[in-house]
């Protein structure tokens, strides 16, 4: 049966997109098959565009390309998907504010897998300047996505 993941950010151009990269390398680089791994934004502020130069240069630089389109979470996204990840607290809140009563997604915090209390949030980049934050968020996403695999997709 196929399993559905769904990675959430603010604006879905730097960690989300980053996040769906990485799960989607670690579950190929695992052999993991049957896994369908998207991401999504809580706000439209940039939907139709492309992530974050900064985002896609930091995953070319670990040999990972991304071809992401951002796109808004929907309605349908918690009844389509079985796991639904935030980013940090307020992504988590307001996932928890939007899911509807029938919603069958089991919503999570990415940092919640392998990372140590005090780095389980994935700090939003967007407003730093240089790639250091992406390249925070990609190791984060990195230790995440392969503690996830591992604990909750791999028989």
């Amino acid at each position: 049966m196929v399993k559905k993941v769904l990675m959430i950010c603010l604006g879905n151009i730097c960690r989300s997109p980053i996040a769906e990269v990485v799960m989607v390398d670690t579950l190929e680089k695992a052999k993991v098959k049957d896994v369908e791994v998207d991401s999504a934004a809580i706000g439209g502020w940039h939907v139709g565009n492309r992530a974050d130069p900064r985002a896609i240069s930091t995953l070319q630089k670990h040999g990972l390309k991304c071809t992401h389109i951002v796109r808004q979470i929907r309605k349908q996204d918690f009844s389509d998907f079985d796991f639904i990840f935030g980013m940090d607290e307020d992504n988590m809140s307001e996932l928890r504010r939007l899911a509807p009563k029938d919603s069958k997604a089991e919503l999570l915090m990415l940092g919640d897998f392998g990372l140590e209390k005090k780095n389980r949030i994935i700090e939003d980049p967007y407003y730093e300047r240089g790639a250091e934050g992406f390249e925070t968020a990609y190791q984060q996403c990195v230790v995440a996505c392969a503690a996830f695999m591992k604990e909750r997709l791999q028989k």
